[in-house]
């Protein structure tokens, strides 16, 4: 392969473009966005991410998705030195979703002949987003658009990966699969394909969990319709393109979406696709969900189909939904749908879309609890742009609800074993101590005992915080903490404020006495000692995440007391 170009090198400009040969007449446009530290709201980004769009050349050319709308200039000074658009003939939409078709409305103005090539609901959805009439063809899976030239392009439908109007393309000439969102990451470096595997592998799990695992069942579907297909290479939506480990990345998917749909607890969450922050919020509440187990089917009001909708209600355990706009007659059939099949062993969560014409949520919350349905969380209510607070919020909720719905199972699986290894497990001793962050407006708290001394050069100390913990979220590399250790004759107090649950978004330190590390996270004006950390790096350990984090400062307020020590009898949870 060949690279092309690479324009405003990375020293000039953090904003670049790359274009570089990756198969037969085939070329990926990527924009590297190297500082981007926050993807929407779902998750923070520790290694930038890219935004890549192709161009296939046979007799006729085409282009598989834009952009994000910051790149406009660098990206439509690249497209055009590549092709000249007057004479492009399709533009393929894999989803609508605004990072990977920020700038067709700029494309179709400067490429007037062009066709539009998409699923029919994506292909509505882009009607509403440019507002201009352009030439259009609705393709289904298995349907297939000859180039010429051998480039024959076979479509594959693959809705809610992660949007309900996504598709795959295969080329049969260069066995590229274009899969927009899917098999993708969030990681921006100059290697355009999956070189280094292992540098790569925390990212592709973050990217899984936080945009596919809500969505497993979709996950398996698509898997299945392209296994027909002599995979070259997986030409992303974001971060790198797969060519090197395609089966491992593969089975990873599905691997992780079998132990997902496997899981005997399902939750359906119901959200209005293309109005206010309703995806994002549900997916949020799928991230939060997804922590603790539980099987989530995500489901878009505008492509659900009722005897589909009563199928997933009656089998759900939990129920969430996103309130949809009152001017939307197809989602109140769904919604109507929805209270006609929920019964009272079920638990529910509701949250509004901030679309500005919400349906009201305290009339619908009051039909639910009239049929006897558990609420898990309090109504999350969304009246601007969703803030930090208000992702906390949703992440959270979701957390309860499925800590809520496998906690018979919990307790089952910790009552159950009483062999002698988990007895001795329980023996080991720990320390008492509080975990404590601040991030921008967020704070959190965490009891911890699972806290050891990690290295003496630098100074380092690991930590194990189970996955579905909410301070697992502030506990990323680069962030900063305060590891407040307990004192012996001082402990109860703290111990019972900080072990209660809270409501999801609740401040952890109302009538707690804090004062501010330099770090700026709370140091409690009880604690034996303190000690300021940054995390360094995280291992995954199955339910636990292994936090390795150096230390910065600290000091010890009482030098006649000691540590507070916690005694197990088994050592099976934590």
């Amino acid at each position: 392969m060949v690279a092309l170009t690479t324009v405003n090198p990375r020293q000039i400009s953090r904003l670049t473009t790359q274009s570089i040969e990756i198969g037969a007449e085939t070329i990926a446009l990527r924009c590297l966005d190297w500082d981007r530290d926050r993807f929407d709201i779902e998750f923070g980004l520790n290694n930038g991410t890219t935004y890549n769009s192709f161009i296939i050349r046979g007799e006729k050319t085409a282009l598989i998705d834009t952009s994000h709308r910051k790149f406009e200039k660098l990206y439509l000074e690249e497209l055009t030195r590549l092709i000249d658009l007057q004479s492009l003939d399709y533009l393929i939409i894999s989803h609508t979703e605004p990072d990977h078709s920020g700038l067709v409305k700029e494309v179709l103005e400067l490429a007037p002949n062009v066709t539009v090539v998409g699923a029919k609901v994506g292909v509505q959805f882009l009607e509403n987003m440019v507002h201009r009439p352009f030439q259009q063809m609705i393709v289904k899976s298995g349907e297939k658009l000859d180039l010429g030239n051998g480039h024959e392009l076979e479509f594959v439908s693959a809705p809610n990966l992660h949007w309900p109007d996504t598709i795959f393309t295969h080329d049969v000439k260069t066995g590229i699969l274009f899969t927009c969102d899917a098999f993708g990451m969030h990681f921006c470096d100059d290697h355009t394909f999956d070189e280094e595997r292992a540098l790569l592998e925390e990212d592709f799990r973050l990217y899984y969990d936080c945009l596919m695992r809500p969505n497993a069942r979709s996950v398996l579907g698509a898997i299945k319709r392209i296994e027909k297909f002599d995979l070259q290479t997986i030409a992303t939506g974001h971060g790198p393109l797969l060519k090197h480990h395609i089966p491992d990345w593969v089975g990873r998917y599905e691997t992780w979406s079998h132990e997902q749909t496997d899981a005997d607890t399902l939750v359906a969450v119901f959200f209005a696709g293309d109005y206010g922050y309703s995806e994002s919020i549900a997916n949020l509440i799928g991230q939060g969900l997804s922590k603790t187990g539980v099987a989530i089917e995500l489901v878009d009001f505008n492509t659900a189909e009722p005897q589909e909708v009563r199928e997933l209600v009656d089998q759900a355990k939990g129920i969430v939904i996103g309130m949809p706009p009152q001017s939307g007659i197809f989602a109140h059939t769904i919604l109507s749908t929805i209270l006609a099949a929920v019964h009272g062993k079920q638990a529910i969560g509701l949250f509004e879309s901030g679309g500005g014409e919400d349906e009201p949520i305290f009339p619908l919350r009051n039909k639910l609890q009239e049929i006897g349905i558990i609420e898990a969380f309090p109504p999350i209510l969304v009246k601007e742009p969703p803030t930090e607070a208000i992702e906390l919020i949703a992440d959270e909720a979701g957390t309860d609800l499925g800590q809520w719905l496998t906690r018979e199972k919990s307790i089952k699986q910790i009552k159950a074993i009483d062999n002698d290894l988990e007895k001795a497990l329980g023996r080991i001793s720990t320390g008492l101590y509080l975990i404590t962050a601040q991030k921008g407006e967020l704070s959190s708290a965490m009891m911890a005992s699972w806290v050891t001394r990690a290295s003496s050069s630098p100074l380092g100390v690991a930590i194990a915080v189970a996955k579905e913990r909410a301070m697992a979220a502030f506990l990323q590399v680069g962030e900063s903490f305060v590891l407040n250790v307990l004192a012996e004759d001082n402990y109860h107090g703290l111990m019972k404020h900080f072990l209660k649950r809270f409501p999801p978004g609740a401040n952890r330190f109302a009538s707690v006495k804090t004062y501010n590390a330099t770090n700026g996270s709370p140091i409690l004006a009880d604690a034996l000692a303190y000690m300021e950390c940054e995390v360094t790096s995280r291992m995954d350990c199955g339910d636990h995440w292994i936090v390795y984090c150096t230390v910065s400062a600290g000091r010890v307020a009482r030098l006649d007391a000691s540590t507070a020590v916690h005694h197990r009898k088994v050592g099976n949870h934590y």
